[in-house]
This record gives structure tokens, sequence and C-alpha cells, in this order.
């Protein structure tokens, strides 16, 4: 009497299986479906196209990292020649002091230019710019010799462990770009000691 009948369980429908609060809203992936979707993440490019192209996008991610690198000093995504805590030191050790080297460029340019366009009405000019070649040159080098030997004394009480190959022509080779176009960027103002 009051028992339900076949046709009316048939005709219901079941219902929807409702999504927990909190939960991910989809159901877990079966074992095959995984296995597929991790497979297709390591897939090889079907053509050389298609290898090109994912190249070319690797290669642009990885330059945008080292260029992002290269303002903000981030050791991880830097080039090899500029990681390092040893590296990191020197190059704020360069940062911190003036230098011969970092305005000898310019100053060596207009003393040309001068040679250049006024040694043929004032002829004693002409030895003028060589005296000031020659105690650029001598300024240069003993420029050079004081970064390297101050570094080298620095680096060995700071890191004694640590390796101090080619870091004097590191050293040098940043110190002859002006400031502001030095890269990495410098992280410490002039005069400030390097940490």
């Amino acid at each position: 009497m009051f028992r339900r009948t076949k046709s009316e369980s048939a005709t219901t429908v079941p219902a929807e299986p409702q999504a927990k609060p909190g939960g991910k809203g989809r159901p877990t992936p079966s074992r095959r479906e995984a296995e597929a979707a991790r497979k297709a993440a390591f897939k090889k490019p079907r053509n050389r196209k298609e290898a090109s192209a994912i190249r070319r996008e690797k290669v642009r991610t990885e330059r945008s990292k080292m260029q992002t690198a290269m303002q903000t000093g981030d050791d991880r995504y830097l080039p090899a020649a500029d990681k390092g805590p040893v590296r990191r030191f020197a190059r704020d050790y360069v940062d911190a002091r003036y230098s011969v080297m970092e305005f000898a460029l310019p100053i060596l340019l207009v003393v040309s230019l001068v040679g250049v366009v006024f040694s043929p009405q004032f002829p004693w000019l002409a030895g003028m710019v060589n005296l000031l070649f020659l105690a650029m040159i001598l300024l240069i080098a003993a420029d050079w010799f004081l970064l390297t030997a101050g570094l080298r004394k620095q680096v060995g009480v700071k890191f004694p462990k640590g390796s101090t190959k080619g870091l004097g022509f590191y050293a040098v080779r940043r110190t002859m770009q002006m400031r502001r176009w030095r890269l990495p960027k410098p992280m410490v103002k002039r005069g400030e000691k390097p940490s």
C-alpha cells in the first residue's frame, strides 16, 4: 500500500554530487589521466619549428630573469662571471671608491680631440698632449695596483677560503666603466664600506 512501485523509482534522477566547501571543485584525476598530463609536459616537439619556438621562449624567459637580476643584484639569476659572495664583495668594493680609471676614457678622449684640433696652430700643444697621455697611463697603472692589492687584502680577511682567481681583472674591468653604466647595478654608495 505505501510501497513504491518500480516505475516510480526508475524515473527519479539521481542527484548531482555537491562540491564540498573548500574542495577543489573537480574530481581527482585517475592515474591514467595524471600520467598522460605529466608526459605531455615533457613531450618532445613534433618538428623543428616547434622545437625552435620552445627554445626561443626558454631563452627569452632566462634573459628577462637575468636582466632583472642585473638591476636588483639577485645572485640566483646573475651570469656565472658575476655570481657568488666574493664577486659581490668585489663589486661593492669597486663601487664604494673613486677611481682614476673610471674617468680615464672621457679625459683621454677630450685631450686627444684638443690635440688633433689645435696642434696645427699651436705646435707646443702636441708635446703637452703626449705628456698628459703619459701621466694618465701612470695614474691608471698606480690605481690598478692599489685597487687589486687592496681588494685581495680585504677578500683574504673576509673570505679566507674564497677563490680569488681572476678577481683583480674583474674589479679593473668594472672600474673602467662609468658608474651609471655598470651591470650589475651598484648596490653601495660612494664612500660606504662594502659588507
